[in-house]
């Protein structure tokens, strides 16, 4: 298990420090020059974040999942509030207090992952019915996600949907009783779409490439673009010209497209691995687990960040419409980049206790384990 937590660990850092270099490279001589300063003050914040969640024993939350899941509803409901809710780029996704802005979906993610482990595990003989197992908690599912859709953040939304049903059939429900639910789900998606300017036009613009390139479906194309200038090698750190206004967006959801310009399809193929390499510590880590609340977080944990890679690297090479999700631990951005590493603590603490034979006290509701570090 030390292994499967060290190698996490290092791909983490090493994506991590990835992000920053092609972030100085991305930003020079760019409007979005501040970033190289911010960036490395969210990884600081996101590594303490990380040693701390490490440090504690993941168990708490058992006590602690309906205050993460009460705190998630009442930040996403605050992006409604005037003066405090931001909206940009018609959306309102953010909360800004006292200049300091923050995604409350970010947030919502970490604490839905939790609610449905605690879930999971708390009625583990019923998941293979259809109630306890699909409707209770889909309702809980269904008010945190209504929240996020109504921003609208669709990309996150369809996210933490298939996260929520994967860890759904993990924890025990049959995938015959998913199959309606997502089938209608996935309809209702369709006709929002169809009846939304602008993501109808995302649609087109991905289905029709050759024609939008100069529209819609610019960021797609000179992303595309990007990654076959950069051939094997790639044409230097610096040395790229798609970051130059042609990628928009390029520092967050499109800086894959950055790397593999100006780095090659050697770097692309890297980051890939290092993906690939936390993925495989992460359900090592969810197999070993200690009890099934472990096991449920981790797989979470994992499918989260494996689903938001596999979206991310879709769009940026035209396999997937434009979602607008970032890249973890590489895209700029201060609220993803904390809640992930916060993220990566918690798979490490659940590797950390696993075969450790240590039981979460259920007769005594104000006993908690203390905290041993490592």
């Amino acid at each position: 298990m030390k292994a499967a937590t060290t190698f996490l660990l290092f791909s983490v850092l090493g994506l991590l420090v990835l992000g920053i270099v092609i972030l100085v490279s991305a930003s020079t001589g760019q409007p979005q020059a501040r970033y190289l300063i911010m960036q490395p003050i969210w990884a600081f914040v996101g590594l303490a974040a990380c040693a701390m969640a490490a440090w504690f024993d993941y168990r708490w939350f058992k006590r602690l999942w309906w205050v993460l899941f009460l705190i998630s509803l009442a930040l996403l409901s605050l992006v409604w509030v005037p003066h405090v809710g931001v909206k940009a780029n018609g959306a309102r996704r953010w909360v800004s207090v006292m200049s300091f802005g923050f995604q409350p979906s970010e947030i919502a993610k970490i604490a839905l992952i939790v609610s449905l482990a605690w879930y999971g595990e708390r009625y583990q003989r019923f998941m293979g019915t259809f109630w306890r197992g699909l409707v209770i908690p889909g309702a809980g599912i269904g008010v945190l996600l209504g929240l996020i859709f109504k921003e609208p953040d669709v990309g996150t939304t369809v996210l933490l949907s298939a996260v929520s049903g994967l860890m759904l059939i993990i924890a025990g429900l049959k995938v015959r009783y998913v199959l309606v639910p997502g089938l209608l789900g996935l309809i209702g998606l369709i006709v929002f779409i169809a009846h939304d300017p602008v993501r109808s036009e995302r649609i087109y613009a991905w289905l029709h490439p050759e024609e939008t390139k100069l529209e819609k479906g610019m960021q797609t194309w000179q992303s595309m673009a990007a990654l076959g200038n950069g051939g094997v090698n790639g044409v230097g750190l610096g040395e790229g010209r798609q970051k130059l206004g042609f990628v928009p967006e390029h520092h967050t959801d499109f800086i894959f497209s950055v790397i593999g310009e100006e780095l090659g399809l050697v770097a692309t193929l890297g980051v890939l691995a290092a993906f690939l390499v936390l993925l495989i510590c992460g359900g090592y880590i969810a197999w070993h687990a200690a009890d099934t609340f472990g096991m449920l977080m981790a797989s979470g944990i994992t499918l989260l960040i494996g689903l938001q890679v596999i979206i991310n690297v879709g769009v940026v090479t035209g396999a997937l419409p434009n979602k607008g999700l970032a890249l973890p631990f590489i895209s700029y951005g201060g609220s993803n980049l904390v809640v992930m590493l916060a993220a990566v603590g918690l798979l490490i603490s659940i590797g950390r206790h696993a075969g450790t034979g240590e039981l979460m006290p259920v007769s005594a509701a104000d006993e908690f384990p203390v905290p041993q570090a490592s």
